[in-house]
């Protein structure tokens, strides 16, 4: 029996980098890069320090559903360029330890594909997330992103 080779540059194994998500409306194509200093989709809504990521489908289906504009709602895999933290909003104030696997970074992300098919959250369920962000938006619950 022959031994598998795992290396394909005879160097030893290549690492598997962890892919992200990203859900927007944004029409993006593979090599695009996604930066800081758009308008945010949460929050005071003003340009962006942070840029959002996530490595549950869940947590970018829902950026997605959320995201402003009258664009498809898109999820696409991505690769951080840099250093990538906790999002303080989806970690320490409502969901210790991070369930949703939810970051932000300053860095970059190269899009590294899109999510084909995907299945949305009901309708009454998406339109009751609206009116949440919407209520904390007008009783000044600011993000810590802003």
């Amino acid at each position: 029996m022959a031994k598998e080779d795992n290396t394909s540059n005879g160097h030893g194994p290549i690492p598997f980098a962890q892919t992200y998500f990203h859900g927007t409306k944004s029409a993006l194509r593979v090599g695009d890069q996604i930066e800081v200093g758009y308008n945010s989709n949460f929050g005071q809504r003003k340009n962006a320090k942070y840029i959002f990521l996530t490595a549950t489908l869940d947590a970018a289906i829902w950026g997605a559903e959320l995201a402003l504009g009258d664009g498809r709602e898109r999820i696409y895999l991505v690769e951080p360029t840099g250093q990538i933290e906790d999002d303080p909003d989806l970690t320490d104030k409502k969901f210790p330890g991070n369930p949703s696997k939810s970051y932000r970074s300053i860095y970059p992300f190269r899009v590294v594909g899109e999510v084909a098919t995907w299945q949305g959250h009901s309708m009454e369920k998406v339109l009751l997330m609206k009116q949440s962000v919407e209520r904390a938006r007008q009783l000044g619950i600011n993000s810590l992103n802003d």
